[in-house]
């Protein structure tokens, strides 16, 4: 009786784990040389069907704890009526399109999903041709491309989809200054504030949304940037352009650069304590604690000023041990005229309030 599950479990790991031909990869299957010696291509189908495989052109936006669906339909041209035994097999992809990982694989109605995506990533079937992936709790690191692949005997075909978390960058440095960070320490850095280490096409939309920064940082691909939207001598010169400066490819532990990190929305709330004679780090902690709740990150007050609105003309401590308070609408007394999130840096003493964060 335990025959059959096993044997099905084994198909799928194969089918997971199985070499890869590069996507629409009809040259291997499809593509058959005539015997006319005259060079022309006569194509075959072994299916005596052509099969398609579509997902959508735009990226499918999502944010942290939502659920998220991939679209993915496949046809047959022309069209074939009848079951077929489809196999489907999703992969998250890296930016040069080599796989980071399986996701699912599927044989008719049963399927596996693998690593992080177990419990969380099953498919949604709601027509004959569909091959849709669903994952719920969408998580930081599900950030990315996604490919859709359909078996049909010897044809296979794919096609990638884009998934893209709503999120706010922002550069960070650890408490011993700047350009302190190796590569490692730099994704540890961002991790330890809520954040992931963020990709170049994150970057890229901070800098469209006005993210002006001059100190370079690291990004998830080892390579070194800093945003720039007002060219001046300091940043690369008045003579350049605005947009992303690059210092290419880093050696990931002998170089040493700030972070740019990336949280998307939160999944609690932030609040402020204050005490009429403020609050040491240590005594900052202990009253997060106190209220149920933890001292925030600096990736939780990001997150809070971005997509929640918060505003506080008042500085309070974060986990950090740095200073910091969150500005949407500027006005006197409060910094800068531009929205933003100000800092007090990392101060050895000194008594403020604090900002904790309470998970839902």
């Amino acid at each position: 009786m335990l025959l059959l599950p096993l044997l099905l479990e084994a198909t799928l790991l194969q089918l997971a784990s199985g070499s890869h031909h590069p996507f629409y990869n009809g040259f291997y299957y499809n593509h058959v040389m005539n015997d006319k010696g005259n060079g022309h291509e006569k194509v075959d189908y072994f299916n005596g069907a052509k099969l398609v495989v579509e997902t959508p052109r735009d990226p499918v936006y999502s944010s942290s704890g939502a659920n998220a669906t991939l679209p993915c339909h496949y046809r047959f041209e022309p069209h074939q009526e009848g079951k077929r035994k489809i196999r489907i097999k999703w992969s998250k992809l890296r930016d040069d399109y080599t796989k980071e990982q399986d996701v699912l694989v599927a044989i008719g109605k049963t399927y596996m999903a693998f690593g992080d995506f177990r419990g969380r990533a099953h498919l949604h079937q709601g027509g004959r041709h569909e091959a849709s992936l669903v994952v719920s709790d969408v998580r930081l690191q599900d950030d990315g491309k996604y490919r859709c692949e359909v078996i049909d005997g010897l044809e296979d075909e794919s096609d990638v989809v884009d998934l893209r978390l709503q999120g706010v960058v922002f550069p960070y440095q650890p408490p011993r200054g700047q350009y302190r960070l190796n590569f490692h320490e730099a994704e540890r850095a961002c991790r330890e504030q809520g954040a992931l280490i963020a990709t170049f096409s994150q970057l890229f939309q901070a800098w469209s949304e006005g993210l002006d920064w001059c100190n370079a940082g690291w990004l998830a691909d080892g390579t070194v940037h800093y945003p720039i939207r007002l060219p001046r001598k300091p940043c690369g010169g008045l003579h350049l352009a605005p947009g992303i400066r690059s210092y290419g490819p880093r050696h990931r532990h002998l170089h040493r650069f700030d972070v740019f990190c990336f949280s998307s929305a939160l999944r609690g709330e932030i609040f402020y304590l204050e005490r009429p004679a403020g609050l040491t780090l240590e005594e900052a902690k202990q009253a997060c604690q106190d209220a149920g709740a933890e001292i925030a990150r600096v990736g939780h007050l990001y997150s809070a000023w971005k997509f929640l609105g918060l505003d506080r003309c008042d500085a309070g401590w974060l986990a950090d041990g740095s200073v910091r308070y969150p500005i949407a609408k500027p006005r006197a007394n409060c910094g800068p005229p531009e929205p933003g999130v100000r800092s007090f840096g990392f101060p050895s003493k000194g008594r403020f309030g604090v900002f904790c964060y309470k998970e839902r």
